[in-house]
């Protein structure tokens, strides 16, 4: 069971706060409402995705308050928590890429000498700088109207229709195409929250006294570029790419790697 801890708390969150935001349309709960883009918690406290909010206002529309401060309040808990923990810990999409990963490590499709000469992990920046210029030329949040996460998100709440096709092309991109394609590659949420919890407290500290090199972390990091220290030295990662998922924590079995709360006063 330790070996799945963390993965089972995040499976727990994500289908929690799916089946929340499904009760406020089924049931007409008032615990969670709305969508990731834009959300009401218990009614009253707004809160909004930090990139929707910046396309809306790239597409030239005025905002409420109520949106400005709902994106702030979501800015400030992922710079203290850990920006792409939205990423594992809350994105339904996290769930199919998952599932892709895992099945093409059974399935051995992964091979050392491939290198993803044309895809790079950068390439997410572009695309979320992108959606901002397309969005103040077209005059409409132009990402969200294409997100694989929104699609998933209504398709949960308000049954799939053709979007789901969507879904099912990021599975298979993820798993015959690029390793972590989407989410690892694409995604420009997963930039922007790169960015936003670059300096986040709560991070993976690694051992280098326990570590023995067994390399099971990087196995199954979906960002596996983060974890450099490796065998070298006892730090932090401080990469703001790192998902904050404990995978690397469940897998290792000789207790190198664990989270713990970074100090802003010294450098780790």
């Amino acid at each position: 069971m330790k070996s799945f801890k963390y993965l089972i708390f995040r499976r727990t969150t994500q289908i929690g706060l799916m089946f929340l935001y499904f009760s406020a349309n089924a049931y007409g709960w008032h615990i969670l409402q709305g969508t990731f883009g834009s959300s009401l918690l218990f009614g009253v406290i707004p809160l909004a995705d930090p990139y929707t909010t910046l396309q809306v206002l790239s597409a030239g529309f005025l905002i409420g308050a109520d949106v400005i401060i709902g994106a702030l309040i979501i800015t400030l808990f992922y710079m203290i928590v850990g920006g792409r923990a939205f990423c594992s810990w809350v994105c339904p999409i996290n769930m199919v890429t998952d599932l892709a990963n895992w099945l093409r490590r059974k399935l051995k499709l992964d091979k050392e000498e491939v290198n993803y000469r044309f895809l790079k992990r950068r390439t997410r920046y572009w695309i979320m700088v992108l959606g901002l210029i397309v969005s103040a030329i077209v005059g409409i949040a132009a990402f969200e109207a294409v997100s694989p996460i929104t699609i998933m998100q209504r398709g949960i709440i308000f049954g799939f229709g053709t979007g789901i096709a969507v879904v099912i092309a990021i599975f298979l991109f993820d798993l015959f195409g690029v390793k972590n394609g989407w989410c690892g590659h694409l995604c420009p949420l997963g930039a922007t929250y790169s960015i936003i919890g670059k300096k986040s407290i709560i991070r993976v500290k690694h051992n280098h006294e326990a570590c023995t090199n067994c390399m099971e972390c990087k196995i199954v990091c979906p960002e596996n570029q983060v974890l450099h220290m490796i065998n070298k030295e006892s730090i932090f990662i401080t990469d703001g790419e790192c998902t904050n998922c404990g995978r690397c924590i469940d897998v290792c079995k000789e207790d190198a790697l664990g989270f713990s709360i970074k100090k802003l006063n010294k450098k780790s």
